[in-house]
């Protein structure tokens, strides 16, 4: 009860105004004085990238076994490399997160009433660990249960999810990626923590990196291939860019299921996560005119 007072207390305090000196801040600044139209969007993922930053900056760096034999039979056997014991979670710090990210996105409109008041009743249950644990199984595909049968879970609960998790599962994709060699056969799921990608990018030696949108974890994947339906058929593949060709539309005609690149060829800067969904905010309704959905 003692915990619970202290996050009520914490989350009634006025929202501090978002650091603007990290990269992504200033060039959400930049995308909101040039673009006003974003500017809601832009304001909302300022709140969130700050205070996933304070959260993740207290995150330890995690211990993962990360021997290339072992990484290659996880790979080999389709299981996500990052179980969930291996994540850093401190609960009181996660309990705080889940209410602060559910807080963001409803006061951007972003999250129903009543989701966001069953997510916060959900983030104060005693038994918060093992439920968190059973979502993780489910989403990584370590479950032969999928998120889709947990009856009455409120239809934001899992965006809160993945974002409130995302700066404790991101220290384990820090640790990974640099060590872990690539799958022998990619998949289209991150083969860091199972969830989908978010987002792409083009590397300036043409090769297409998927970027998780739960972890943060990046991997190689095929140029073209459709990374939800594995559909290789080009002639099935409709792309299309932005008019500077910064950006690009990969959409599949067979899954109909479409994915946002950022081309990085020639780029002035990296991809940016926190900044590019954003910015590339017109194209998802480009995607959706098209018949295609996320």
């Amino acid at each position: 009860m003692a915990t619970c007072r202290l996050q009520l207390r914490m989350a009634d305090r006025p929202p501090r105004a978002p650091r603007s000196d990290s990269p992504e801040a200033l060039e959400l600044q930049k995308l909101k004085a040039e673009q006003p139209a974003l500017a809601p969007a832009v304001d909302m993922q300022l709140a969130l990238l700050d205070m996933q930053r304070r959260v993740q900056s207290r995150v330890p760096l995690p211990w993962i076994q990360a021997d290339p034999a072992w990484v290659r039979a996880q790979y080999a056997a389709g299981r996500p490399v990052v179980r969930f014991g291996d994540i850093p979670i401190d609960w009181t710090d996660f309990r705080l997160t889940l209410r602060q990210t559910a807080d963001i996105l409803r006061r951007f409109d972003a999250l129903d009433r009543a989701d966001y008041d069953q997510i916060v009743a959900f983030g104060r249950e005693h038994d918060l660990e093992p439920q968190v644990a059973r979502w993780y199984e489910q989403t990584s595909g370590r479950s032969s249960e999928t998120s889709e049968e947990r009856p009455g879970a409120p239809a934001g609960m899992d965006q809160v999810l993945a974002l409130a998790l995302r700066p404790f599962l991101a220290r384990c994709a820090e640790v990974l990626m640099p060590r872990a060699e690539s799958p022998a056969t990619p998949s289209g799921r991150c083969p860091f923590c199972g969830w989908e990608p978010e987002f792409s990018v083009i590397t300036p030696s043409a090769d297409r990196r998927l970027v998780c949108g739960r972890c943060l974890g990046q991997w190689v994947f095929d140029p073209l291939a459709c990374p939800f339906c594995g559909n290789n058929d080009r002639t099935r593949i409709t792309s299309f860019a932005t008019r500077d060709g910064r950006y690009r539309v990969y959409g599949c005609d067979m899954c109909h299921r479409y994915l946002k690149a950022y081309d990085g060829r020639g780029a002035s800067r990296p991809m940016m996560l926190g900044v590019d969904t954003i910015a590339t905010l017109p194209l998802d309704a480009a995607a959706l005119q098209r018949g295609y959905v996320a």
